[in-house]
This record gives structure tokens, sequence and C-alpha cells, in this order.
């Protein structure tokens, strides 16, 4: 008997919990239930309406594209990142063949913007990280149709 005594004050302790967290005025369990109810109805819209504010303002910033290429023994670390767009990836290793670079490793991400980290060989050695740089970059504003808003670094 103590222990069904335990269990209803434990119930009464959780809905009092649940009444304050929901600023409930009732004092029925079921208006407390209800109310809760409601709560979370009302919470679940506010976080869809800030989840869709948050995807609008995403989709209204421009990231910047940055390429940045270092030289190695053989050849060059290469990383870039950039908006998103179909068939980047695509461009860039093309770029890579046109310049006779060998991809050894590489690394992309594609969540919110384009990543790529990327190890390549050059063929030719007399090839310097602003020709990697500047084909990376003419491969990324070919790929697009734009020429403008693009910064490399080396």
């Amino acid at each position: 008997m103590a222990s069904r005594q335990q269990k209803r004050v434990a119930f009464r302790r959780k809905l009092q919990i649940l009444r304050s967290l929901t600023s409930s005025k009732s004092v029925r369990k079921s208006s407390i239930i209800r109310d809760a109810f409601n709560y979370i109805n009302q919470l679940k819209l506010k976080l869809e309406a800030l989840n869709q504010a948050y995807g609008d303002h995403l989709k209204q910033i421009q990231l910047p594209t940055e390429v940045k290429v270092e030289r190695i023994e053989n050849g060059f670390v290469v990383e870039v990142r950039c908006e998103k767009g179909p068939d980047l990836l695509v461009s860039i290793l093309e770029a890579f063949e046109d310049t006779s670079l060998n991809v050894l490793q590489a690394r992309v991400s594609s969540n919110h913007c384009f990543c790529m980290e990327s190890m390549v060989e050059a063929q030719d050695q007399a090839l310097d990280a602003r020709d990697v740089t500047q084909a990376v970059l003419r491969a990324i504003s070919k790929q697009r149709g734009e020429g403008n808003g693009i910064q490399g670094f080396m």
C-alpha cells in the first residue's frame, strides 16, 4: 500500500511540473494534459517556422569562393570552398586533368556548401600554385557562367 501511495505522490509531482512548464491554470488532470499537448503543438509550429526562416536565410547568403593551394613535394594540397552547384566536382576534376594533375586523395563535402580538400600530383614540375589556383577558379566560374565574387589564396 505504501508503494501505491508513493506512485500517487510521484504522479502528482510530475503533473505539477507539467502544469508549471506549460503555464497551465487548470487543476484537473485531463485539462493539464490537454494544455501540455497544446503547448507542445505550439512549440512544434514555432520550430517549423524557425527552420523555414533559417533555410530561407541560408539561401540568401552567398558564400565567396575560396581556393587555397599549397605546394608539397611532388604536387599540391588544394582546398576549395564555395556554394554548391551541379557538376562542380566534375568541373574541378576536369581542370586538374587539363593541368596534368593526378588526384591522389580527395575529401568532398556538400552539406551546406561545397568543400573539397585534395592532394594532387603534378606531372609537370614547372607548374606552380598560382597556375593550379587559376585553373580551379576558371573551372568554377565556367561551370557557373560567372566571373565575380571569386578569391584565390596561396
